[in-house]
């Protein structure tokens, strides 16, 4: 272990080299994906590449003339810069938060606890802008996870439940295309619906502007659009101030951080964008639907047949439940390793189900 007092051994030289590398790494992924930003989103971004550039000083003066040639930063953060470079989306912020709560600094006894300090605020910096993105993302994108989801499980348990009865590959075939467009038909209407029902349960709850008309009418001195907002859940004080805001009555002894603020509106706004639109959510949950209902199929429209097409059905589908739930563990922050295993144990699982119960029915009927 390296002290002030002691030479640094080669092992320490060696770690502080690939601190350095990652550091400028962070610091220039952060920069592309500034590029990428306008706004407050620019500069928090380009604050954390400062921040890491604070850090390289750290190792730089450790290094002292032992700093070398420069070395390459871990493979991570090379793929970081390279996605970057190429995306600047929140697929890579959400890897960028991963990266950040995985820093060794905190069992580094050369690192400083600022330093600590500042890759856990990283973390929780990277996640909020990773979350304003989501927030953007998030209706179409779950309609479209839980389109190709149903899709690809539906279809396969489909297929998987038919064949076992131990009718011919032809109708396994049109079944499976039957599946798949009664599925996405179906999907499609619910997912416009189900959206569409949302977002005007929001409006009937968002506030109208009928205060604004109103308000010139109203007796003064009974003030009644005190009522209105306090009804929205405002304290009096700020049902007060606010109401007087309206009423234009400026002298009036309220604090001023009552005052309608932009963020206001910015919220309302916000709620509709997580839900998203009702015909984009119904088009991603159509289109994701029949994209994963059509892999269980293509062996069969390939001419397979038998147990070589229930195999290959299978895997094609396995590979497509182990991206999307890979897709899903980078998008929230979470391991994409562990959610993959996750949906590829829940949709073959459920095919197996339909698997033995097709079965069951063929000795049955048999």
């Amino acid at each position: 272990m390296h002290t002030p007092s002691s030479p640094p051994s080669p092992g320490d030289i060696r770690r502080w080299r690939q601190y350095l590398a990652d550091e400028r790494s962070e610091a220039a992924t952060y920069r592309y994906l500034a590029r990428r930003r306008t706004g407050e989103e620019r500069e928090i971004l380009l604050g954390l590449a400062d921040a890491e550039g604070r850090h390289e000083a750290h190792w730089l003066a450790l290094l002292g003339e032992d700093v070398g040639r420069p070395v390459q930063p871990s493979f991570r953060n090379r793929l970081l810069g390279l996605l970057a470079r190429r995306f600047g989306s929140v697929f890579i912020l959400a890897l960028a938060q991963r990266a950040e709560s995985r820093s060794p600094y905190s069992k580094d006894p050369s690192a400083t606890a600022a330093m600590v300090a500042d890759e856990q605020i990283h973390e929780e910096v990277v996640r909020g802008l990773a979350t304003r993105g989501r927030n953007r993302l998030s209706g179409n994108f779950r309609a479209a996870v839980f389109g190709a989801n149903d899709g690809l499980v539906s279809n396969l348990a489909l297929i998987m439940g038919i064949g076992a009865t131990g009718v011919s590959t032809s109708f396994i075939l049109v079944s499976g295309l039957a599946g798949l467009l009664a599925g996405a038909l179906s999907m499609g209407a619910g997912e416009y619906v189900s959206v569409r029902s949302q977002r005007e349960l929001l409006s009937a709850t968002r506030p109208t502007q009928i205060t604004l008309t109103a308000a010139k009418e109203l007796d003064i001195d009974a003030n009644e659009l005190v009522l209105v907002y306090r009804a929205r859940g405002m304290t009096p004080e700020a049902a007060e101030h606010r109401a007087a805001e309206r009423l234009g009555l400026l002298d009036c002894n309220c604090d001023p951080s009552f005052s309608l603020q932009p963020e206001d509106e910015a919220e309302m706004v916000d709620e509709h964008e997580a839900v998203g639109t009702g015909l984009g959510a119904a088009w991603s949950s159509f289109c994701f639907f029949s994209s994963g209902a059509v892999i269980p199929v293509l062996p069969y429209l390939l001419g397979l047949e038998g147990t070589l097409a229930v195999v290959v059905s299978c895997v094609l589908v396995g590979l497509a439940l182990l991206a999307t739930g890979a897709v899903v563990g980078l998008l929230s922050g979470a391991s994409p390793l562990r959610l993959a295993l996750r949906q590829l144990a829940i949709g073959l699982g459920a095919a197996g189900i339909t698997y033995l119960l097709g079965l069951l029915f063929g000795v049955s009927v048999g």
